[in-house]
């Protein structure tokens, strides 16, 4: 049977290549199989690839992660209870075995099960009967297992945390997930699947430019696939029906080492011209060691030119300004910079810089307190220059542009911790 959209595995890589023909030769057994990788590579995809291609695919697939249900509840959850048991149990309940009768029952994390309970998963795929809580007879079963883990269970067989004997009943069909990071060759084709999956309504899915797409191709993705796919949900979001370029993505919407590697790329580009729009400079990566004014003033007409030239990748975001507002350009919503000077008596520096670079969020409807606002932000990024300082004061300060006593004060205000 052909695999469905939902069990496709996706990429051109040769470890992809190998793992979908794996997959295919595996799938007509009804052997127990043991996937292994890193969390985020796509172990259930791989069960329900198995189980979609193989004779029991008219049949249950039933997933249960063993190290989600809580120690005294695990048995149950397998095997089933009868009426009154225990306190509850006012009905008998089927168990993930029964339940996954004629077709594939998948125990993911399989390396988080209580020892005990590995006692018994050992004796029902041995015997291939179950014996609910509180029964008196065994249920025959009929049930393909696939199991899972990110652990590396030789080393906790040694730990004396996984019994021999079940890992070796388990491991009958081997099958590994590769990280993301060592297939790269990969990435584009997840960034096209990930991109239609989550384009959002009356929109195009979103486009990743060359320099962008070898960024991501040289990203390590500690997440994996699973992290890829947030990442284009979070920019299918900002950047409906875009090309997103490497400058395109302001550094606080991706991930640290994401931020890192974009901001060694912008460092090698050509230095840009000393104007800029207030939307270049919202858009900008934010390095809170380095804040810089915009050039413009007050009483000097906004500068047209932009790093994007004609099409701002950010221009909808700016949609529902003022129509009565002077127009930046005739491509670009209608919008009127403030200036710096402008702020109230109890805006910080960090502070303008901070609403400077938050620009780009849409408002919600119900409005927000934009004071409040502000005030979580500088929070969260004195917290973070403490931890980089590792809570040195005077060089928070520096790092913040700060006075010592203003970031003293602060640091009380918001009782982050005492003040040497």
């Amino acid at each position: 049977m052909k695999a469905s959209a939902k069990t496709q595995i996706i990429g051109q890589s040769r470890a992809t290549h190998f793992l979908r023909e794996l997959i295919q030769t595996l799938a007509a057994s009804s052997s127990t199989a043991l996937v292994t990788g890193e969390s985020g590579t796509g172990k259930e995809l791989v069960a329900q690839a198995l189980h979609a291609q193989g004779p029991r695919a008219s049949g249950p697939f039933v997933p249960i992660n063993c190290g989600a249900i809580p120690r005294e509840l695990i048995e149950s959850e397998l095997f089933g209870h009868r009426k009154g048991t225990f306190t509850g149990a006012v009905a008998d309940r089927l168990g993930r075995f029964e339940l996954a009768h004629g077709g594939t029952l998948f125990l993911d994390e399989i390396g988080d099960l209580p020892m005990d309970m590995q006692v018994k998963l050992l004796r029902v795929l041995q015997e291939r009967c179950i014996l609910p809580v509180g029964a008196a007879r065994e249920v025959p079963v009929d049930v393909r297992v696939v199991a899972a883990t990110h652990k590396n269970l030789e080393a906790e067989v040694a730990a004396g945390r996984f019994r021999e004997d079940l890992y070796y009943r388990i491991n009958v069909l081997p099958i590994s997930t590769t990280a993301l990071r060592d297939r790269p060759d990969d990435i584009a084709s997840l960034l096209q699947f990930y991109a239609d999956k989550h384009t959002l309504p009356g929109n195009r899915a979103l486009k990743f430019a060359p320099d962008m797409l070898q960024l991501l191709q040289d990203y390590a993705w500690p997440g994996n696939v699973r992290e890829l796919s947030n990442l284009v949900d979070r920019f299918s979001t900002l950047f409906p029906s875009q090309t997103l370029q490497v400058h395109t993505v302001p550094a606080c919407m991706m991930p640290s080492g994401l931020a890192a590697l974009q901001a060694m790329r912008l460092s090698q580009m050509p230095t840009p011209a000393p104007q800029q729009t207030f939307l270049s400079a919202a858009t900008a990566p934010l390095e809170v060691g380095a804040l810089v004014e915009p050039s413009w003033n007050a009483s000097a007409p906004a500068p047209t030119d932009s790093p994007w030239g004609e099409s701002d990748p950010l221009s909808h975001l700016f949609a529902n300004s003022d129509p009565a507002s002077p127009s930046v350009s005739a491509s670009r919503p209608a919008f009127t910079p403030m200036p710096l000077s402008a702020s109230n008596d109890e805006m910080s520096s960090v502070e303008e810089v901070i609403l400077l670079a938050q620009g780009i969020q849409t408002l919600p409807p119900d409005g927000i307190s934009l004071k409040q606002h502000l005030i979580d932000i500088e929070r969260n990024l004195i917290e973070q220059a403490l931890s980089r300082t590792q809570g040195n004061v005077s060089q928070t300060a520096k790092l913040l542009q700060l006075q010592r006593t203003t970031l003293i004060e602060k640091i009380n205000k918001y009782e982050l911790r005492g003040a040497a």
